[in-house]
């Protein structure tokens, strides 16, 4: 992936070679001199979401199933730390006239993540964009993540993972979807 258009790399490079030393921390080892470009290359990578090409396709079978990706890779930074939240997605929907490509699944979580975010928003953010771009019966969204800023600084609760869940439509409504859904990505539904 290549960096924004947007971004004008020296300047960043620049703030976080002031942003570091700024910090206590010395630029007289060789390790150090072009840590501030690495450091501002990698969170363009981080900050610069991809454009999604929703391709959807008739539902000419009338297939009326759950259809879910599992265990997606997710990554973004916490908006109030700017540190690294690191997890997973679990995405599905019930179709009704038309279905996803899959792999758009795993496109929208990551094109929705590459901005500074809170695990909430992003979790429906996802949820309500699918739900509005296909107008499927029920979508889907759970999302388990690890936020560096609490494990990491503060509290440095290690291990510890945020859980967050949004769900419309049939999903949401009806008790057996529900639970279909939440038993498939290994959560049990509350009774």
């Amino acid at each position: 992936m290549g960096l924004s258009s947007e971004v004008d790399i020296e300047a960043a490079t620049r703030a976080a070679r002031a942003f570091i030393e700024t910090l206590g921390v010395s630029f007289d080892n060789e390790c150090m001199e072009n840590t501030p470009g690495r450091m501002a290359r990698a969170y363009c990578e981080l900050l610069s979401p991809r454009e999604v090409n929703l391709k959807t396709f008739p539902n000419d079978d009338d297939y009326d199933q759950l259809i879910l990706a599992r265990s997606i890779p997710m990554r973004t930074v916490c908006e109030h730390h700017m540190l690294p939240v690191v997890g997973t997605a679990h995405v599905g929907y019930l179709p009704d006239d038309r279905i996803l490509g899959l792999s758009k699944l795993a496109r929208v979580v990551e094109h929705f993540a590459r901005r500074p975010q809170v695990q909430e928003r992003l979790t429906k953010q996802i949820a309500e964009w699918l739900y509005e771009a296909l107008r499927p019966k029920g979508v889907g969204v759970v999302i388990t993540a690890s936020h560096s800023c609490m494990t990491l600084r503060g509290v440095a609760a290690a291990g510890s993972t945020a859980v967050t869940s949004a769900l419309f439509g049939t999903l949401r409504d009806d008790h057996s979807a529900r639970h279909e859904f939440l038993s498939l990505i290994e959560l049990d539904a509350p009774a």
